[in-house]
């Protein structure tokens, strides 16, 4: 699926990301933890070719990514959802996701898949003729991966997706994750509530300064000692 090997990259002459490895396989989900500023976001931006990157692979089905545009990810089978939940305010959630499927030339395969997205977001049919203008910060995320699911990814990357959210709309929204990866989409997850990250990983990579410092696979991540004193507050 995805692999990320000796990967340097960053804005203009600032390095943020020096040499880093990762992976995330088939039907899997893979966080990305670490605090504000080691670089997180920028390993998603590499991959999707927004960040500078000036050494090192980026594959994507054993496919180099690195001189492919937005249009030709989105067709490999690469979405992403960005931090800051853009979507087109004066559009309908109807149009937004519309907009999502510009790629898709069947309207019907595209009603199809739509249909299949009010299934997994039904807040999204039930304000499907509003403005996005008017939706609540829970439904902006909702509609934003909607928007992303359209393409029928096969990995999904998202980048900080439970910031800003009530404690009930997080659970809803990594109960969701959890269901996307059983419907066989792999999810690269950057995060800052590390420890529900965690949970619903299958691994975990922790970054700080640019650099892959730990590594560890599902649940028992949240055992090690930096982990819980670090990121948990000592609990766990």
């Amino acid at each position: 699926m995805l692999k990320i090997s000796g990967l340097r990259s960053g804005y203009e002459e600032l390095e943020v990301l020096n040499g880093i490895n990762l992976e995330v396989k088939e039907k899997e989900i893979v966080a990305l933890i670490g605090p504000n500023g080691a670089g997180k976001s920028t390993v998603i931006k590499s991959v999707f070719n927004i960040a500078n990157v000036t050494e090192g692979k980026i594959s994507f089905n054993k496919k180099s990514t690195r001189k492919l545009k937005t249009h030709e990810l989105i067709k490999e089978g690469i979405a992403y959802v960005n931090q800051g939940r853009i979507i087109f305010e004066k559009l309908t959630v109807l149009e937004n996701l519309e907009v999502g499927g510009d790629l898709i030339e069947d309207k019907k395969e595209l009603e199809k898949i739509i249909n299949e997205i009010y299934k997994i977001f039904p807040v999204l049919k039930e304000r499907k003729d509003k403005l996005a203008y008017g939706l609540s910060g829970g439904e902006r995320q909702m509609l934003a991966i909607g928007r992303a699911l359209i393409s029928k990814p096969k990995l999904l990357m998202l980048d900080e997706p439970s910031l800003g959210l009530s404690p009930k709309l997080r659970k809803e929204l990594f109960d969701i994750i959890e269901r996307l990866k059983k419907n066989g989409i792999s999810i690269l997850i950057v995060e800052q509530n590390a420890k529900k990250a965690i949970e619903i990983a299958d691994r975990t990579y922790l970054l700080e300064d640019g650099k892959i410092v730990l590594e560890g696979k599902g649940k028992t991540f949240l055992k090690n000692e930096k982990i819980k004193k670090v990121y948990l507050g000592g609990r766990y």
